[in-house]
């Protein structure tokens, strides 16, 4: 695979057409993207939209994050982020491995405590501590898993706080852009859910991996085989805790389908998620979020944020804005939620010719969330778009440039 660093995702596309020995026509075929604006996109004069970006992926038989040049390796190293990550691939590895006979076992009381903590840290954003923390607690859920080996509900327990720490592995690594370890966290989860006793852990791996693996490898159509395949299988009890997974895959399924072009299947699923959300399947920030024990929330606000997605996976970036700005985000909403949203925004912003907009956005998530901003692909792709649409580049631009890694 060639050297992909330090260049826009057009620049990675013409090379890696360029090592495919297929020529702009051929691409256009294969992608369904016309020529010209492959063109334009390969010269760094229009930015790739996610569903021309995933169309370009799979017709080129590469991931996304190859595109986006993810891992950002200079940043992980200036961050001292690279460092953490063998350990947690090892404690990985290790995961069956019996321990040693002097080692206590904690409480399942204790373990439940220092997952649930991950899991906060890192809707905080805070990946560095996060890393840090995550083979300590991958090992001791595993020795909870093979000391709780009796048919009961401590064995089910302990399989569902191994899921969870192999969950927080999968989401860290992917938002790093180690796909590698991303699927690997996630095989252990699919491995470990399944004797949780839990049917909507089972279906929150599904929606994990149709977000990883799938989405990742331009396959959006599998992405939502799976989504279906979860809604099936998952019985709508009226439990708070099921509809926030239930209305969380049908809008996951209603932006695969935007991805693959499939606007009336994507219209369809977000209908039945804003029908699920009127009938009172609402997250409560003030109260007790429906998904909180899934760090999960659904209700009008995440219908709302569908329509955002959808609007700009189908290409409509007015409508996006529109829609963005008629968001009203609660004072208690996640971190990591709140600055999604103004990554998204600012893209609309950026594709609509909102300059000052757009860099007024991204500066709010770097507030927010300043290691999922500094990481996240699609910040570095309207980061490009704004300096390239400016002769001249004003020093606010430049700095959150250089310090995005741009």
């Amino acid at each position: 695979m060639p050297d992909t660093t330090d260049k826009h995702p057009g620049a990675r596309i013409r090379e890696i057409r360029l090592i495919r020995d297929y020529t702009l026509a051929q691409l256009s075929t294969r992608s369904h993207v016309s020529t010209s604006q492959l063109s334009r996109v390969e010269k760094g004069e229009q930015p790739a939209s996610p569903s021309v970006m995933a169309a370009v992926a799979r017709a080129l038989g590469v991931t996304l994050s190859v595109l986006h040049g993810q891992p950002y390796i200079h940043m992980l190293q200036k961050d001292q982020l690279d460092r953490l990550l063998t350990p947690i691939s090892s404690a990985l590895d290790a995961w069956d491995i019996p321990p040693d006979d002097d080692i206590p076992t904690q409480p399942l009381d204790e373990v439940a405590a220092r997952v649930a903590a991950l899991s906060r840290q890192r809707a905080q954003g805070e990946f560095g501590e996060v890393a840090e923390a995550l083979p300590e607690v991958i090992a001791t859920t595993a020795t909870a898993v093979q000391t709780h080996s009796t048919p009961g509900h401590d064995r089910e327990r302990a399989h569902y706080l191994q899921a969870e720490a192999a969950r927080t592995t999968a989401i860290l690594a992917y938002r790093l852009g180690y796909m590698g370890l991303a699927r690997l966290a996630l095989s252990r989860m699919a491995a470990a859910a399944p004797h949780s006793g839990d049917p909507r852990q089972v279906a929150v791996e599904r929606y994990e991996r149709a977000v990883i693996t799938h989405a990742e490898a331009s396959r959006p159509d599998r992405g939502v085989a799976l989504m279906r395949q979860a809604l099936r299988d998952l019985d709508e009890d009226g439990d708070p805790h099921t509809s926030a997974v239930c209305g969380t895959l049908l809008l996951r399924a209603s932006a695969l389908s935007a991805v693959q072009q499939d606007h009336a299947s994507a219209e369809n699923w977000l209908g039945q998620a804003a029908e699920m959300a009127e009938a009172g399947a609402r997250a409560d920030a003030a109260a007790n979020p429906p998904g909180s024990r899934y760090a999960l929330a659904f209700g009008e606000l995440n219908v709302a944020l569908g329509r955002l997605d959808m609007a700009m996976l189908q290409d409509d970036h007015e409508a996006a804005v529109r829609v963005a700005s008629q968001v009203c985000l609660p004072a208690s909403y996640q971190p990591t939620r709140v600055a999604g949203f103004l990554i998204r925004k600012a893209s609309a912003e950026a594709w609509t010719a909102r300059h000052d907009e757009s860099l007024a956005s991204l500066v709010d998530a770097r507030r927010v969330a300043p290691q999922l901003t500094r990481y996240h692909p699609e910040v570095h792709q309207t980061v490009g778009t704004l300096l390239r649409a400016r002769q001249r580049v004003a020093g606010p631009l430049r700095k959150f440039a250089e310090w995005s890694g741009v």
